[in-house]
Formats: structure tokens, C-alpha cells, sequence
């Protein structure tokens, strides 16, 4: 089970000191998702501001409308002839100013997670394993990919 928590610790960012996001539960797009909007900001965050109508500010996480599982395997091969996926995504919302004087316009940040079916019970560690190492990237490399995405240098 996900929990967004009311408070979220940012990560390090450039012109960012201890960054802090207070959330509060949002209506999310269906059923299937959570969903939080940032109401409040914490730490140093100069030029930064909350959720609002006009700039949206707001984190959403789904799982699949429908679990996949595996198929039968082939009776002469042994083989599965199709391994589907279970997709679940985590997505973030933030209005942004294109320049100055015009309205905002939301920034989109997805990530995207595809478990093939099955392998939650046949390789739950590895699952586990990828998560940590993704998510650990974006924490450290997490100024990096500000700057690279505010600068263009890779």
C-alpha cells in the first residue's frame, strides 16, 4: 500500500534548502490512484508557490484499472507465449511560467513502472531491488537533473 505522506522531504535541489511539501488528499482522476496537492512549502524555497486553480501543484499515483496475470504455458514447449505487464504509474503536476506575463503551464514528471506478471511472486526481491536503485538514482542525481533540466548539460 502507497501512503503519500502529509509531509514530503524534498531532495537535494540547486537554490533549494531543505525543501518541505505539505500535502493534503486531492480527488484523484479515478478510482484506481491516489492523489495529493501541495498546499504548503517548507524550508527556502524563493520564487516557489503551492497549489492553486491557475498553477497546479499536485502528485498522483495509479496502479492498473485491471490486474494482468500469467497465461497458461504451452503444453508442448513449456513456453508462456505472451507475458503482459501490470503498469503503475507515479506522476507529478507542477504550473510553471513559459515567460513572464503569460499563464502557466503545467510541467509533467512521470514515471512509469512495468512489473510483468507473475514475477511479484516469482521475484519479489528483484522487483524490490530495481525500485530501490531507480529511486535512490533520482535522490542522488536529483541536482543534477534540476540543473540538467533548467541548464541543457547532460
Amino acid at each position: 500500500m502507497i501512503v503519500i505522506p502529509a509531509a514530503i522531504t524534498g531532495a537535494t535541489q540547486t537554490g533549494l534548502t531543505a525543501p518541505i511539501y505539505n500535502t493534503t488528499v486531492d480527488t484523484p482522476p479515478d478510482s484506481n490512484s491516489k492523489q495529493v496537492a501541495v498546499t504548503s512549502l517548507g524550508g527556502t524555497q524563493a520564487g516557489v508557490d503551492a497549489h492553486s486553480v491557475s498553477r497546479p501543484f499536485t502528485q498522483t499515483v495509479s496502479r492498473p484499472k485491471q490486474m494482468s496475470s500469467l497465461g497458461k504455458p504451452n503444453p508442448t514447449t513449456g513456453r508462456i507465449a505472451s507475458i503482459p505487464f501490470n503498469t503503475y504509474k507515479v506522476l507529478t503536476r507542477k504550473g510553471v511560467l513559459p515567460i513572464a506575463g503569460q499563464p502557466s503551464v503545467p510541467m509533467i514528471i512521470r514515471t512509469e513502472i512495468q512489473v510483468p506478471a507473475g514475477s511479484d511472486t516469482a521475484d519479489a526481491p528483484s522487483i524490490r531491488a530495481a525500485l530501490s536503485a531507480h529511486i535512490g538514482l533520482l535522490s542522488v542525481a536529483s541536482a543534477g537533473v534540476g540543473d540538467t533540466c533548467v541548464n541543457g548539460v547532460i
